[in-house]
């Protein structure tokens, strides 16, 4: 499959890049991407909740009143979990959220959710980017000119450029991203794909 390159003024350059098929027109899983998701979010997380217990709260281990015969309902210590201020039953405690999802599996979802942008047009090659400096409006021009004004916009670059990632930070639904690391949560969490001439090699390897 093939796709035309334009040029930062959203102009086409009359060329074309050739997409790999194992790639970009595979059979769709969406339970792979699904997986893929939910392991890119959970290694988000950074598990440090915690409360505090019976055992941990500050309080007297003090019997409040004797067991029986005060007319009263049993009860424990000023800790318990039944008393304002005491400790919390089952509360969070800080743990691991990551899970491990096999290679093959992540590739599956990659591809397919580049199978499913390209199927619904939402990718687009422009010429290797690049700016004298870092400017925000220069980005907010190259985004109008591209036709993704306003949509969430994912950028793959061959390779780091500064200027390009500056110009991009303050930009509302914008993110930039080296072909290298591309990953599935990128790909879903964006309408439009903007992807570099450079970095078409390396994604035809992913």
């Amino acid at each position: 499959m093939e796709l035309a390159v334009y040029n930062i003024n959203g102009e086409d350059t009359g060329r074309k890049v050739m997409l790999n098929d194992d790639v970009f027109a595979v059979e769709t899983s969406e339970h792979a991407v699904y997986l893929d998701v939910k392991q890119y979010l959970a290694n988000q997380r950074q598990g440090t909740h915690k409360s505090k217990e019976r055992s941990e709260v500050s309080g007297s281990t003090r019997k409040l009143h004797k067991q029986k015969g005060g007319g009263g309902s049993r009860i424990g210590d000023i800790n318990s979990p039944v008393l304002v201020g005491g400790g919390r039953v089952f509360g969070p405690r800080p743990r691991d959220y990551r899970f491990k999802l096999n290679k093959k599996v992540k590739q599956l979802a990659r591809r397919s959710a580049l199978t499913e942008k390209l199927r619904a047009n939402q990718i687009k090659v422009v010429e290797n980017l690049n700016f004298e400096a870092p400017k925000t409006k220069d980005f907010v021009k190259f985004a109008k000119n591209i036709e993704a004004e306003g949509k969430k916009i994912l950028l793959v670059l061959a390779e780091q450029n500064k200027n390009v990632f500056l110009s991009a930070r303050n930009v509302p639904n914008a993110r930039v991203i080296n072909a290298k690391d591309l990953n599935t949560y990128a790909l879903m969490n964006s309408n439009a794909v903007i992807v570099t001439e450079g970095s078409i090699d390396v994604i035809n390897q992913l």
